[in-house]
């Protein structure tokens, strides 16, 4: 004889005609924060998605959410607030051809894209880039049309064919006045987007000329033999003189507008087979530093 239960409703659950949900199962029908994003907005890519999370760009019912892996429902209202374009300023352009773009660079544009801020404008923009910049220096940068000029130019600086200029301003003084540093670097593995000096690492060699000097600072010619990341910064700094307002490897630099670096010449072979050499004049402000 079956049993009877005292509460039909109960019974039905044990036989299965009723589903019981549990808490676990109420989690397992929400989905994380970024997922979600990502598939709002599938132009950016799910670390972007993550670092706008972080940032507290995005929010949840109007709420700002930082934590990725919050859970959510499916219907949630989620948005980003991507930030305005800081700037309207595009690089003066010094040559172009139906091959190659050469720009001067402005002081705080980015190379190529971090991929926190898409909006934000960079040289990549114009062209695929075939070395880079630093985002605090300026100077002269070049970018291809398409992907066989890339090749060749890039195969340029692989084979030391390209020759640099740049000029900066240094805290100090150089203890000579001309000078080739040959300090080999390798990646700071405690911080690894930067470099340091080690003996063991890859060759890189700078030649410096001072060019004027008041009390406190050296204006000073620099033509790197090397390709380096970070090279001329952290060569300078290495001597005893690092440059004037670099972030990274003069962090007690004194109070300065921007990093003084700035790339003044490029001597390349474009693909029409010319020799030629692009030049973007150094600014006054680094005359203006050693008056």
């Amino acid at each position: 004889m079956a049993k009877k239960f005292s509460k039909p409703e109960l019974s039905r659950k044990i036989n299965g005609d009723i589903q019981i949900k549990t808490n676990q199962e109420d989690e397992t029908t929400k989905r994380r924060f970024d997922m979600i994003l990502l598939e709002k907005y599938p132009q950016y890519s799910r670390s972007t998605i993550q670092k706008f999370i972080e940032k507290g760009l995005a929010t949840i019912n109007g709420e700002v959410i930082t934590k990725a892996n919050f859970l959510i429902d499916d219907d949630t209202s989620v948005e980003i607030n991507t930030p305005e374009t800081t700037t309207d300023q595009k690089p003066e352009i010094i040559y172009e051809d139906e091959n190659v773009i050469a720009f001067n660079k402005p002081a705080g544009m980015l190379s190529i894209k971090k991929g926190a801020y898409l909006a934000e404008p960079a040289i990549e923009d114009y062209g695929e880039v075939v070395h880079r910049l630093d985002r605090d220096t300026s100077g002269v940068i070049i970018v291809a049309k398409n992907s066989e000029t890339k090749s060749k130019l890039q195969n340029q600086f692989a084979e030391r064919k390209t020759h640099k200029t740049y000029y900066a301003v240094v805290v100090g003084h150089p203890k000579q006045q001309h000078a080739i540093i040959s300090v080999p670097l390798t990646r700071n593995l405690k911080k690894p987007t930067t470099f340091i000096a080690d003996k063991n690492g890859r060759e890189a060699i700078t030649e410096y000329s001072v060019i004027a000097s008041n009390e406190k600072y050296s204006l000073v010619e620099l033509k790197p033999r090397t390709g380096r990341t970070h090279q001329l910064r952290i060569h300078m700094a290495h001597i005893g003189t690092p440059i004037l307002g670099d972030p990274v490897y003069n962090p007690k630099s004194p109070k300065a507008d921007r990093m003084y670096l700035h790339a003044a010449s490029l001597e390349i072979t474009i693909p029409d087979g010319k020799r030629v050499t692009f030049e973007a004049p150094m600014p006054e402000s680094f005359r203006d530093a050693v008056r």
